[in-house]
């Protein structure tokens, strides 16, 4: 089995032209790229997003039972190996390069990460195939998949969500803060913000539990459980749909003490190892989502390489949570962060 530095360095000849596959993914070299992994204006919003998980720290505590970690998750109905996903991502060739298309990445993506006990968020596009592929890839695997719909209008959205129902994903998510993306502008179909009456209709015609990824605010978060969301993802899309955003790390805390006891809350954004996973569940996220590095995942080592994503971020999160003293992740809370 490789390792993680072995995947990176696979990826770096393959990826395009775009991004660098950084050892640490910081939105640093990449900046302001779109398309690419980068962002709009100067692209501070992702470097923001990284540094802010940086300057939490966690509290060291070794005086405890020496047992094992448990670091299972349950979502949904469904029992996962570790509190982490894939993070969806579309346009893989024109963001990163020829050597896969959405439909053979979310194959790869996918099947790897329900072989590794978690389960992998899937991208859209404005190519109809893109989720064609991406339900058919999790319909192969059960449902164990999350389809991610952008914020189309009314229309092809009901298109899309007939795919979802057909490969009986156990839940879905529509990333509302898609509707800043660059390169959706002026496409069609059309896409943009929804009111909260069009996402009620759209939560209720679902039919599984609706997760909405793009919340950065208490008044969004609140809004999102008026229209009867299951979840939220606290998400400013990688930092790359507002510049001069805050990062999630940032706004995570309020909106857990808004909305925590009503719904699951997942966060993405700059989350890079097993000890960002552990500062998040410590702010109250029930699980994190990290979308860039499984894309050198792939590119780097196909299953193999998602495996050795999988493992690195798992490994670090156990040992953090060994060295701060907790067995579970009902265990780790606010006093286990600085």
């Amino acid at each position: 089995m490789m390792n993680f530095q072995e995947v990176t360095s696979n990826a770096r000849p393959v990826i395009g032209k775009y991004c660098k596959a950084c050892p640490e993914c910081n939105g640093r070299a990449c900046k302001n790229t779109v398309p690419g992994p980068g962002a709009k204006g100067i692209g501070d919003t992702a470097i923001r997003n990284y540094d802010a998980w940086k300057e939490i720290r966690v509290q060291m505590d070794t005086i405890v039972e020496n047992k094992p970690v448990d670091t299972s998750l349950e979502l949904f109905g469904k029992k996962f190996k570790y509190p982490f996903f894939a993070g969806p991502v579309g346009a893989v060739n024109l963001h990163y390069g020829e050597k896969y298309n959405d439909i053979s990445y979310n194959n790869i993506l996918v099947s790897a990460c329900a072989d590794a006990g978690i389960a992998a968020f899937t991208g859209d596009g404005v190519n109809p195939d893109v989720m064609k592929g991406a339900t058919a890839a999790i319909k192969e695997k059960g449902g164990l998949g999350i389809p991610t719909v952008k914020p189309w209008n009314a229309e092809t959205v009901k298109e899309k969500m007939a795919l979802v129902k057909d490969a009986d994903a156990f839940a879905v998510a529509m990333d509302i803060d898609a509707a800043g993306l660059p390169f959706l502008r002026n496409m069609t179909p059309p896409a943009g913000s929804k009111s909260v009456e069009e996402l009620k209709q759209i939560i209720e015609d679902a039919g599984v539990p609706f997760i909405v990824k793009g919340i950065m605010t208490v008044k969004g978060a609140l809004k999102a459980k008026e229209a009867g969301a299951a979840a939220i993802i606290v998400s400013n899309h990688g930092g790359r749909v507002l510049d001069q955003c805050p990062a999630t790390a940032e706004v995570l805390e309020d909106i857990v003490e808004a909305v925590g006891d009503s719904m699951k809350i997942l966060v993405d954004g700059g989350i890079r190892s097993g000890v960002d996973v552990f500062k998040a569940l410590a702010m109250g996220a029930d699980a994190v989502v990290i979308a860039r590095p499984f894309v050198t995942a792939v590119y780097g080592g196909e299953e193999e390489g998602v495996q050795a994503y999988v493992n690195k971020i798992a490994d670090e999160l156990k040992d953090t949570m060994a060295m701060c003293g907790v067995h579970s992740l009902s265990e780790i809370n606010e006093d286990c962060i600085w």
